[in-house]
């Protein structure tokens, strides 16, 4: 038999992609505006009451314009949400910005200087060495 983490987990997935779709229909232009806005994770309590969103932008945005929009927004997402999936209670959707990806990018930025520094000078020393030789 399947336990309780199981089924939030399950709903943490429905929530996340009956949000994906939902976010594409927002018509506020805070939220409507991004060039791409995707929904990493869900993080639902284990009573149903409140549901974290983590979202992830490409592109620059106005973070507190961002959250206003998407809290205008929250009451016809939940709503939206309710008639699409069959859940007792529809959690209160609370929003995130995930800056994990973001961050990624500017480690792999940052280990990729390193590589291309490390082979210059490792070049200059075999050039050196060929010319003192």
């Amino acid at each position: 038999m399947a336990g309780p983490n199981n089924r939030i987990g399950r709903i943490n997935d429905d929530i996340q992609l009956v949000l994906s779709e939902l976010l594409r229909q927002i018509k506020d232009p805070r939220i409507a505006d991004l060039q791409m806005i995707s929904i990493t994770r869900v993080d639902t309590t284990g009573d149903l009451r409140c549901a974290k969103v983590y979202l992830s932008i490409y592109g620059e945005f106005d973070e507190k314009q961002l959250k206003k929009g998407l809290k205008s927004s929250a009451g016809w997402l939940r709503r939206e949400l309710g008639a699409r999936l069959s859940i007792r209670y529809v959690p209160e959707l609370i929003f995130e910005i995930d800056y994990g990806l973001e961050y990624g990018a500017h480690i792999n930025s940052l280990l990729s200087k390193i590589i291309k520094d490390e082979a210059e000078t490792e070049s200059e020393e075999i050039s050196d060495e060929g010319d003192n030789g």
